[in-house]
Order: C-alpha cells, then sequence, then structure tokens
C-alpha cells in the first residue's frame, strides 16, 4: 500500500525552555584546589591551580541562511551557547535556530556544523520555517531515514534514503526537524532516541510525524535532496585549526584531524548509520579518540562503557568499530 501524504497546519511549537550549561570554571577550581606539600617536598612544589582556563574569543562570521546581514559571533564554548550568540546577533530567541551550516546558506548535509568549527569557517544559522504534521501507512520495516541532532534539543532528518518509504512522501526533506511521533513530543531528546522510536513503529499502521522545515530563500524552494553521506572533512571547514566544543567543560583549539583520524571517523560514522540509523561525526571522532590508543577490542569496549554506557552499543557494533579503527590505521 502507498504511504499516504496529506498534511496539515501543525499547533504552535511549545518554546524549549534552554538549561543552563554545567559550571565547568567551577569544577576545574574544585579539582584544581591546592593541597598541603607532602613529606620531601619543597614549599611551593604541592600542586596548585594553575591559569584558569579562558572561555575562547575567537569571533566568527555568520548570517542567517535564508538571508540576512553578516554578524559576528565570540565567546561561546558549546552549541548552546553559539546557538544563544547567534540568536543575540539576530535578534531570535535560540529555540527558533535548527541547526547551522558551515561556508554554505544550502541545506548541506556535509557541511552540518557538529562538534568543531574551522577556525576561517563563516557559520549560516538555519532557523524555523513551514510546519507540517504529516500521516504514513508504515507498509515496510524499514523508513529510510537517517536521524542526526543538533546538541542542543532538536532531532532532524539528514538523510533520506532513495526508493524508502520516506522517499515516496514528497513533503516530508532532509533538514526536517521531528518535533513529535504520534503525538509523542522528542524535544530534548538525542538522535538514537528518535532513531529507536521510530524504528519501533509498528508494521501495518499509520503513523503520525510532527515536522518543521527550515525557513528557506526563493532561490532555495526546489530543495528535496536525498542528504548524502557526511565525510568529516566537509564539517571540519577549511581554517588551519578548528575551535572544538564539548557537550562539558571549556571548548579547545585544537590542530585538525589526521589524515588517519579523519578516515577512522568517516569509517565509524557509517558504521553509525548502518547499526543505529543515525549519523554523528562529533560521536564518531570521540569513539576514535577512545579506540587508537587502546591494546585490545576488551580495553575498547570498556572505555565505551565507561564514557558512552547510555548509548548501549551493541557488542557487534562495538567489535567493527575497533576492526574500523584499526582498518583506518593501516590504511586501508
Amino acid at each position: 500500500m502507498m504511504p499516504l501524504g496529506r498534511w496539515k497546519k501543525a499547533a504552535p511549537p511549545l518554546v524549549e525552555n534552554d538549561e543552563a550549561e554545567a559550571a565547568a570554571r567551577e569544577r576545574w577550581l574544585e579539582a584544581e584546589r591546592p593541597r598541603t606539600a607532602a613529606p620531601g617536598e619543597t614549599p611551593g612544589s604541592a600542586s596548585g591551580p594553575g591559569p584558569l582556563p579562558l572561555r575562547p574569543r575567537l569571533a566568527f562570521h555568520t548570517q542567517l541562511a535564508h538571508g540576512s546581514a553578516t554578524g559576528r559571533v565570540e565567546g561561546f564554548t558549546n552549541v548552546r551557547e553559539l546557538y544563544a550568540k547567534l540568536g543575540e546577533a539576530f535578534g531570535l530567541h535560540p529555540s527558533e535556530i535548527m541547526f547551522c551550516t558551515l561556508n554554505t546558506h544550502k541545506v548541506d548535509m556535509d557541511k552540518l556544523l557538529g562538534g568543531q568549527i574551522g577556525l576561517e569557517d563563516f557559520i549560516f544559522a538555519h532557523v524555523k520555517g513551514q510546519k507540517k504534521e504529516v500521516e504514513i501507512y508504515k507498509s515496510e520495516d524499514a523508513l529510510g531515514l537517517t536521524i542526526t541532532d543538533n546538541g542542543a534539543g532538536y532531532a532532524f532528518i539528514k538523510r533520506i534514503k532513495e526508493g524508502s518509504l520516506i522517499d515516496q512522501v514528497e513533503v516530508i526533506k532532509v533538514g526536517d526537524l521531528i518535533e513529535a511521533i504520534n503525538g509523542q513530543s522528542v524535544i530534548g531528546s538525542r538522535h538514537f532516541e528518535v532513531a529507536k522510536l521510530l524504528k519501533g513503529l509498528v508494521k501495518g499502521q499509520l503513523f503520525t510525524l510532527r515536522l518543521v522545515e527550515p525557513l528557506k530563500a526563493f532561490d532555495m524552494i526546489s530543495q528535496r535532496g536525498k542528504g548524502g553521506k557526511s565525510a568529516s572533512g566537509g564539517q571540519l571547514g577549511t581554517g588551519k585549526g578548528t575551535l572544538r566544543l564539548r557537550a562539558k567543560g571549556v571548548a579547545t583549539v585544537e590542530e585538525e584531524p589526521s589524515a588517519f583520524e579523519e578516515k577512522a571517523i568517516e569509517k565509524v560514522d557509517d558504521l553509525l548509520e548502518s547499526y543505529m540509523g543515525i549519523r554523528d561525526t562529533e560521536l564518531a571522532a570521540t569513539m576514535v579518540d577512545l579506540g587508537k590508543n587502546r591494546r585490545n577490542p576488551d580495553e575498547f569496549a570498556q572505555a565505551l562503557d565507561e564514557e558512552l554506557g547510555d548509548f548501549a552499543f551493541p557488542d557487534e557494533f562495538v567489535f567493527d568499530v575497533w576492526g574500523a579503527i584499526g582498518d583506518a590505521k593501516s590504511g586501508r
């Protein structure tokens, strides 16, 4: 049976409450509190706080993707703070910003801003546009969707598999924010949680998606792209270094990834899509960091469990990731 593709105007969205980020500087001060010198130590040799970590003051140029004057943002250490700065620059509430792309105003899934920004990158902010509610008959086990999130509470469609069930519903597009599934709000959920809900929908029944399109300029109206695979090089931009944003702690300026790291990140990101229906180069980069210096897959699995236990990765996936990192090291 062909999927139904009718849509109707949805109710106004609930405004997301912006949560304050953890007090990283206070935690740092606690961890670095000076201790009394141990026997045999000379006065002043006991460890004490080093220089207080500074918030990056790097400035980036920015525009709204559908068109605006050029603004500047600086002094942010994570994605939520970036969205707050973008909101200040353009007179918007941060909850209106869906995601950002680097060096292009188009909804280009290869250019999504993730956990790193090239120091010379130009940031384009995509804001909420048309709302829609779509009713679909699940005639196949797989929907053909790949989900990602913006790191600030919004999950959206990153890829639509050609010929899939969702590909037959023209009103659904790459870049659409997923607000609710069968009336259940998913605002604030991570991409893997949304992907799990979609995967669990019962075959042979109707389900409803409440979506929001990114606002488009006139030259972007014909956009229906499938959203190809996300290469890590596209996300990291063109700058000679990168500002790495962290969910916890202070952002740092780092060198661009090595050729091995770029290859490994791309391989792990492909595995995330294959096993979990998500793409996330920041998560892939974290997994590569955890695995590149481990001696065996057991050590790697333990490190993943300690750092990323919420994902509950299956053993087969962990083994394949370990193998992908090894292949990248060997140049395969």
